[in-house]
């Protein structure tokens, strides 16, 4: 199984850059697409950004392109989401998810999950 444990989460002010890590176990890492997701409160899960397993490709949310960049080190086991110019609308549990799709942006074709770390965005 590919367990996945996230990091970097915290709070921040309104224009600020916070960077969040996803760390994967297994030599099995670079067999699936990432995908970082988030849930805001009262909200539904949604997607955030996500990038194929050689990394060579991206893709994410309008609400946060050009703010956000996910990448991923698959010597590392690890993938990343850098935030910058973060919004009060940007707070949310951050999660991070493994896909065996190419890529995607359905939150259901996400199999694997982390449990997630806070990100609070203050103003």
């Amino acid at each position: 199984q590919l367990q996945l444990v996230e990091s970097g989460g915290g709070l921040v002010q309104a224009g600020g850059s916070l960077k969040v890590s996803c760390a994967a176990s297994g030599r099995t890492f670079s067999s699936y697409a990432m995908g970082w997701l988030r849930q805001g409160p009262g909200k539904e899960r949604e997607f955030v950004a996500g990038i194929t397993r050689s990394g060579g490709t991206t893709y994410y949310a309008d609400s946060v392109k050009g703010r956000f960049t996910i990448s991923r080190d698959n010597a590392k086991n690890t993938v990343y989401l850098q935030m910058n110019s973060l919004k009060p609308e940007d707070t949310a549990v951050y999660l991070c998810a493994a896909t065996v799709a190419t890529a995607t942006m359905k939150v259901y074709d996400y199999g694997y999950w982390g449990q997630g770390t806070q990100v609070t965005v203050s103003s």
